[in-house]
């Protein structure tokens, strides 16, 4: 049988596979009411929360509660039913097989948000936010997500296109109709040009704040053995996630968690400790060139040494493998020692002294351009195509300033206008819409 991915009944399980209280099995498609009432023992209201019996060829499967929206009234904007049942792994598969058997067909990555797209339901800009708020690694960023999901985002594109669209029809206009028409002013065209640019180079500069928001940072602790670097590792993360002991080289391997420090997802890395290798076994050699590799991958570094020792040579060599990299100099064990350190932060893990201060320096060290306020979060193709929009815009008004033909200038403004009717959907290619549905989970 062919598949035709746009009018098909899909069907999937909305709720992650395993064992829980409650499984939605999600259908949409214009036989999910048809399917739905096959199985269940009562018939569909749309609209109306119904409570009933999921049953095959006479045998009663699950007790449930089923929710049907008639066109345009559900998620996808088509007929679709929402079965929620007893959250056994096995009741959740049996229902959903009974889906297919009665004419469903499994649902791909994304298919229930690109069908509310493909139906109008969203624009693209929102349905890449609910990918967000599903991956989001940080309340903050989720946060964001979802002022982009209520259309945020969304809202300003429209304004700057809608800005644009009335620009490129009044240039139309008198390039289609000279005699009836006259081209508008080049001072109104430089003045809309100038507002359209300002708005679109203030969401650009936040995109690094985005992409921080997004994909987080990684911070690699370095230094020698026994400097202390598990046990900040530990208190950081707040549970015991290293082995600290006294014995030299316990780290073999580079161990990862992730934090979030005031909204921002950062990977913290325990290395191995480095010294010199006659000292070290086989597996600690490892572990050791792991270290290294960490500093390289690491977007910034924790230098460890012992305060009650001070910087020794071995202290100073490593630290020069941190060369390039924006480094945090640490003096750690200071409930062990009166001395103080020039640029350096003092850390107790014993006590937790300056533990607090040392995440707001991290944030400062790697985040030093993150808006603690970030208007609105855009991914990376959504900053492509407002790159390309600003250009077009910046070719614009040069041309508008040189009074050149507004030919001329129609040409780059609809460049623009493409580029940002891309970000809302307006412009997809089946390439942009596969790529971004397939970083969906099923079901969603």
């Amino acid at each position: 049988m062919a598949i035709n991915y746009e009018t098909d009944t899909i069907s999937a399980i909305a709720t992650p596979f395993g064992t829980g209280a409650i499984g939605i099995i999600r259908m949409s498609g214009n036989k999910s009411f048809e399917i739905c009432e096959q199985i269940f023992s009562r018939k569909l209201e749309s609209g109306k929360i119904m409570f009933g019996k999921i049953s095959d060829e006479g045998k009663i499967i699950d007790e449930v509660i089923v929710l049907p929206f008639k066109a345009p009234k559900g998620y996808t904007g088509e007929d679709s039913v929402e079965i929620q049942c007893h959250g056994g792994i096995n009741v959740i598969k049996k229902i959903l097989s009974l889906t297919y058997k009665y004419g469903a067909r499994p649902a791909e990555k994304g298919e229930f948000t690109k069908r509310a797209f493909l139906n109008g339901k969203i624009d693209l800009s929102e349905a890449e936010a609910v990918a967000d708020l599903i991956h989001a690694k940080t309340m903050k960023f989720a946060q964001k997500s979802a002022e982009n999901l209520s259309g945020k985002l969304s809202s300003k594109i429209n304004e700057l296109y809608g800005k644009l669209f009335e620009l490129l029809s009044k240039i139309t206009a008198a390039i289609d109709f000279p005699e009836d028409v006259e081209e508008p002013e080049y001072s109104y065209i430089e003045k809309e040009l100038s507002e359209v640019i300002s708005e679109i180079k203030r969401i650009s500069a936040i995109s690094k704040s985005s992409d921080i928001l997004r994909q987080g940072v990684k911070i690699a602790i370095v230094g020698r053995p026994n400097v202390g670097k598990s046990s900040l590792f530990n208190v950081l993360l707040n549970f015991e996630r290293a082995i600290v002991t006294d014995t030299a080289g316990t780290t073999r391997d580079a161990i990862r968690e992730m934090i979030d420090i005031e909204g921002v997802p950062v990977t913290i890395i325990d290395t191995a400790g480095l010294r010199e290798e006659n000292q070290a076994d086989n597996i600690e050699k490892i572990g050791m060139d792991f270290t290294k590799k960490c500093i390289s991958e690491a977007d910034g570094v924790l230098f460890l040494f012992d305060s009650s020792t001070g910087m020794t040579e071995d202290d100073e060599e490593i630290f020069k493998l941190t060369e390039g990299k924006p480094t945090l100099k640490i003096a750690s064990k200071s409930d062990l020692t009166d001395k103080k350190y020039d640029n350096c932060i003092s850390v107790s893990s014993l006590t937790g002294e300056n533990t607090d201060k040392l995440k707001s320096e991290i944030l400062s060290l790697i985040c030093s351009d993150l808006d603690g306020e970030t208007e609105f979060v855009t991914n990376e193709r959504q900053q492509n195509s407002l790159n390309k929009a600003l250009i077009s815009c910046e070719n614009a008004l040069k041309t508008t300033k040189m009074k050149e033909l507004q030919d001329l200038i129609f040409i780059d403004v609809k460049t623009a206008l493409l580029e940002l009717g891309e970000i809302k959907g307006e412009v997809v290619t089946d390439d942009i819409l596969n790529n971004i549905f397939e970083n969906f989970c099923i079901g969603k």
